[in-house]
């Protein structure tokens, strides 16, 4: 049973490996070979601590009298057994503790984002039409008492939306975008909010990128389509899943709590990627996710759910002298490749040894089923 430990050290020198290696790779190949690192490391940190709390409840009574097996025989293979499990079983149970309270703790902030967020509407209507007739509705049982100055503001944010008055209305129109919640309020922000699926009495949602009337005021025409352009890719590519996935196994192994950071950050230079070619200019790309961070930071929007990606967000500095350069492709070099070869080495050798430890806890199993002393 000594491979059932190799899962659990290989973990401290794969994710470094992880880490140098995705700097060097275009941010999509980045991103998906740090959540695909942590996946493979953090399922075989899940497998070896069961494997060891399986060890050691087998040589209970109970449990070997329920399966058959020939307690002395077992007691006499593993020995150790018993201590190594009453280490691992109440990491198990803290664990998946842990886990489960993430994800529930996730769920309902995105649950309450939602519900601060206005009602869709129908989907043949525009999103400026959407936001028109919520307001109107609204206006008719509570009156708008707010000074002019604020109507104004509302109604210019709108018409840089409404079409044929700017060209981010282009990006917007196709039926299969996500749908546009734009929310009058001074302070600045945009981000994508994961929508959810559709179960058995509850209809879906898709996912809504969210931007405040002072967000638009910030940008420039271009620089809000690159904005929109940023937010979309997002959601269109899952960016949350990605999050949290990176948050889950940072919960299960210490080693792997380093590469969220990186994972976040190769997600927004995938977005931005993204928008920059969709808009055509990285300059103004770069300028959209610059000047979108100023404004934000000048008046921060209170805190949002941790799955919730946005373009202001992350080291803003270095995204823009990414984005200010050619568009990133892999370097290969002689350690380059080197590094690969590690990674791939400590994630063949952590699938590999947990299958071993399980196939060695099977054949366990099996022989104390046919010992002479095994219950019957």
């Amino acid at each position: 049973m000594l491979a059932v430990w190799a899962p659990l050290l290989l973990p401290f020198l794969a994710a470094p490996l992880a880490r140098r290696l995705a700097e060097s790779l275009a941010p999509r190949a980045a991103a998906w070979l740090l959540a695909g690192t942590a996946v493979v490391l953090a399922g075989g940190t899940l497998c070896s601590l069961g494997l060891l709390a399986t060890a050691g409840l087998l040589q209970l009574p109970p449990v070997a009298a329920l399966g058959h097996l020939s307690l002395p025989w077992l007691t006499t293979a593993a020995p150790d057994a018993p201590l190594a499990a009453a280490a691992a079983a109440p990491v198990l149970a803290a664990l998946t503790a842990l886990a489960v309270r993430t994800a529930r703790r996730r769920r309902l902030d995105l649950r309450t984002a939602r519900a601060a967020l206005p009602a869709l509407t129908p989907l043949t209507a525009s999103p400026v039409d959407a936001a028109d007739a919520a307001a109107d509705a609204d206006a008719d049982q509570h009156p708008d008492m707010r000074p002019r100055s604020a109507s104004m503001r509302r109604a210019r944010a709108a018409r840089w939306l409404r079409p044929g008055e700017n060209p981010l209305t282009a990006v917007l129109s196709r039926p299969e975008d996500h749908p546009l919640t734009v929310l009058d309020d001074d302070r600045a922000d945009a981000f994508a909010l994961p929508g959810r699926l559709h179960r058995p009495g509850r209809p879906g949602e898709p996912g809504r990128i969210v931007v405040t009337s002072g967000m638009l005021r910030a940008l420039s025409g271009p620089e809000r389509s690159a904005l929109l352009a940023h937010e979309r890719a997002h959601l269109t590519a899952r960016h949350h899943v990605f999050l949290a996935v990176a948050e889950h196994a940072a919960a299960l192994h210490p080693a792997l709590r380093p590469l969220r950071e990186p994972l976040g950050y190769h997600l927004e230079r995938w977005a931005d990627e993204v928008a920059a070619a969709r808009v055509g200019d990285r300059a103004v790309t770069a300028r959209a996710v610059g000047r979108a961070a100023l404004a934000a930071n000048r008046s921060p929007w209170p805190a949002r759910p941790r799955l919730v990606a946005a373009a202001h967000s992350g080291p803003v500095p270095r995204r823009v002298a990414a984005l200010l350069q050619p568009r990133p492709a892999a370097t290969p070099g002689t350690l380059l490749r080197a590094v690969a070869l590690a990674l791939a080495a400590c994630l063949a050798l952590t699938t590999g040894a947990s299958l071993e430890a399980t196939a060695d806890l099977h054949h366990t199993v099996e022989a104390a089923q046919h010992e002479p002393g095994a219950e019957r």
